[in-house]
């Protein structure tokens, strides 16, 4: 099952418990208050009953509770190993484009002649990097005839789409065995006063 899925079907089950909960505790309470008021046995038997039945769904409530925790923990890790892997390989694309912007700073400075999306590229990173490097290539220029024509180096670039790790996490196989939580019937009549 994956953890998208899984987490409604234990979030759904913990709100079910946690009113099944109350709804036994305010009954135990009315119980116990009863045979205070009254003596009657069949109200102290009852609340004994009732408190049986608390704990019955208290248990249930903390297994459910470990299960959702490891849900979490899961869903976390998945996120958190996306979320590395994406800005990883966007570090590893900005240090691309910097190598690539100081060949086109090279290449400039020595007077060569390059595409003008490369310039456009060099001057988005460094205005002052490019004013040096426009300089540099006229010096040069002035001072030899031929110039090497380069192409440019941002012509095969693809921009991968992500997905978001979120959808990554959610859409995950869970790791383990998911177990069935069974919610505890209560069948405690209640004596009227």
């Amino acid at each position: 099952m994956k953890i998208g899925e899984a987490k409604p079907i234990y979030y759904a089950n913990r709100r079910e418990l946690v009113d099944q909960t109350r709804e036994l505790y305010a009954r135990k309470e009315k119980a116990e208050n009863a045979y205070k008021l009254t003596g009657d046995k069949t109200f102290s038997e009852q609340a004994a009953s009732l408190e049986l039945s608390l704990d019955a769904t208290q248990k249930a409530f903390e297994e459910n509770q470990k299960v959702l925790d490891s849900i979490s923990e899961q869903e976390v890790a998945v996120f958190n190993m996306e979320n590395s892997k994406q800005q990883g390989d966007a570090m590893e694309k900005e240090m691309e484009n910097l190598g690539k912007v100081m060949i086109v700073f090279r290449r400039l400075a020595k007077g060569d002649i390059v595409p003008l999306t490369d310039e456009k590229k060099l001057m988005e990173y460094d205005d002052k990097m490019y004013q040096m490097a426009k300089n540099m290539q006229a010096m040069a220029q002035q001072m030899e005839k031929e110039h090497e024509k380069h192409k440019s180096l941002w012509e095969d670039e693809e921009n991968p789409e992500y997905p978001d790790p979120k959808e990554v996490a959610d859409n995950t196989e869970y790791a383990g065995e998911l177990p069935d939580i069974e919610i505890p019937a209560v069948e405690v009549s209640e004596p009227e006063l």
